[in-house]
């Protein structure tokens, strides 16, 4: 039987051809790096499979110079962007941030906050407003390259909303992220909000999205 996988694979770049519009991507070789790299560290929980196959595609097509993300929590998603731009040699630094210590939220992790990537090269930890705060480094940086958001959380239709206009209007061809935006029916009274805001906020714009919608949790990738 011939094997589904490389016994040792080697991961070269996945990306086909970076002037199309579309994403074409090598997706047997990025599914190979999500099982034989990510997976044994970060597992398939908060993100299943196919999510972390969107998240390396990201990386590999567009190259950030600059990564951002909020809700640090135990820095679960920041170790899969540090994983994939050390694994492909993407010259790009992860900027994670994360609510003060004496913010009360019950999904704050305290003392476990970003366990995950504490002491990993390129990757640093912030504690302040995710986004005030990322567009503040963003703005110190200045980078001449790509930059990438990534929103994670259970976020409302308020917020994905509020944070998703507020990128795009201070950085147009930022490539964002969005997790929990599984496209769910208005009858399922939950999580209908965030997919809704991201069809509003690119509405008549040139923005693209792609996502993954064959079940929860869901993610969305936005950009031009």
């Amino acid at each position: 039987m011939k094997k589904i996988f490389s016994a040792k694979p080697v991961f070269t770049d996945p990306v086909k051809n970076l002037s199309s519009a579309e994403l074409e991507i090598n997706k047997w070789s990025i599914s190979e790096f999500v099982i034989h790299k990510l997976v044994p560290v970060v597992s398939c929980h908060p993100f299943p499979l196919d999510e972390l196959m969107l998240m390396t595609t990201a990386v590999c097509r567009f190259k950030p110079e600059l990564i951002f993300e909020w809700g640090t929590n135990v820095g679960k998603s920041a170790r899969v962007f540090y994983e994939i731009i050390s694994t492909y040699k993407i010259n790009c630094t992860i900027h994670s941030v994360d609510l003060p210590d004496d913010v009360f939220h019950h999904e704050h992790p305290q003392n476990y906050r970003g366990k995950f990537v504490k002491g990993k090269k390129d990757v640093f930890l912030y504690q302040a407003d995710g986004l005030s705060k990322s567009i503040e480094i963003y703005k110190e940086k200045k980078p001449k390259g790509k930059v990438l958001f990534f929103v994670d959380g259970d976020h409302s239709y308020e917020s994905v909303k509020r944070e998703l206009s507020e990128i795009l209007k201070a950085i147009p061809d930022a490539v964002v992220l969005l997790h929990d935006t599984f496209d769910q029916s208005d009858d399922a009274n939950y999580n209908t909000g965030p997919i809704r805001a991201i069809r509003e906020v690119i509405n008549g714009t040139h923005y693209r999205i792609i996502s993954t919608q064959g079940g929860l949790p869901g993610m969305s990738l936005v950009y031009q």
